[in-house]
């Protein structure tokens, strides 16, 4: 398997066991606000349910945010070769070595880190455009592109 796409898969994996997880959630605070409504009202009873619907709202946020995740990692082709840095794109640098795509983290491959980057973040969007050889500006450092793939 070529890097690109043992990358591509890790992001994937990333972004399911988030899924997962948020589902997972999802599913407790269901069953937790069923058997709040079999409880004995009062305040103890509104402020669980209160704290229940806080959860829920937070886990429907993140399930929001995984299903961007996942439309961006729908874009990417990793077939795709080009010299310039775009989504999909894995940018070595003289600092890290880059893969954009989602916000995913370190990601490994044959002992090598690459970080799996959005493309909105601060540094995906310094990258993207830039060929071999050019510089960014980052941090206050000077990054130099090695290579894109």
């Amino acid at each position: 398997m070529n890097l690109k796409q043992e990358l591509f898969n890790q992001c994937e994996n990333f972004v399911n066991k988030r899924l997962q997880t948020v589902e997972e959630i999802i599913t407790s605070n269901q069953k937790g606000l069923q058997s709040e409504t079999k409880s004995s009202a009062g305040d103890k009873h509104e402020t669980g349910r209160a704290m229940l619907q806080l959860e829920m709202e937070k886990a429907s946020q993140q399930l929001e945010g995984i299903n961007h995740m996942k439309h961006i990692l729908s874009k990417i082709d990793v077939s795709k070769k080009s010299d310039i840095g775009h989504i999909g794109s894995i940018i070595e640098t003289n600092t890290a070595n880059y893969f954009l795509s989602i916000s995913a983290g370190k990601l490994m491959y044959n002992a090598r880190s690459y970080f799996a980057i959005s493309v909105s973040s601060p540094i995906g969007k310094l990258l993207l455009g830039k060929k071999k050889g050019d510089e960014i500006l980052f941090n206050k450092k000077i990054i130099n592109i090695i290579n894109i793939q």
